[in-house]
């Protein structure tokens, strides 16, 4: 069973960076893929970036497309999600997944494996 932790959250004014990563434990396969969703307080968890774990390709929510970068580091299984022009609505529990069948696209259902989420807050 894969298992993966998050880092990287904090408190950051608007208009404020911030870089989350997630640590995968054991080997990354060529057909895997690895995503973040977020949720925030009174609102479902939602989809925000994915990425094929050997190909690199990536989709992204339009919520985010032109402020968030999703990356990766194969030899750390390493997963990031540079955060750009933070605003309040970005404010969430920010959470890292990976799909053993290789989904990175928006449906939650398909992703198997969560970390524990870490909270990102932005100050207006």
């Amino acid at each position: 069973q894969v298992q993966l932790v998050e880092s990287g959250g904090g408190l950051v004014q608007a208009g404020g960076s911030l870089k989350l990563s997630c640590a995968a434990s054991g080997r990354m396969y060529s057909e895997w893929a690895m995503g973040w969703f977020r949720q925030a307080p009174g609102k479902e968890r939602e989809f925000v970036a994915g990425i094929a774990w050997t190909m690199g390709t990536t989709h992204y929510a339009d919520s985010v497309k032109g402020r968030f970068t999703i990356s990766k580091d194969n030899a750390k299984n390493t997963m990031y999600l540079q955060m750009n022009s933070l605003n309040p609505e970005d404010t969430a529990v920010y959470y890292c997944a990976c799909s053993e069948l290789g989904h990175y696209g928006a449906t939650m259902s398909l992703y198997e494996y969560w970390g524990q989420g870490t909270q990102v807050t932005v100050s207006s």
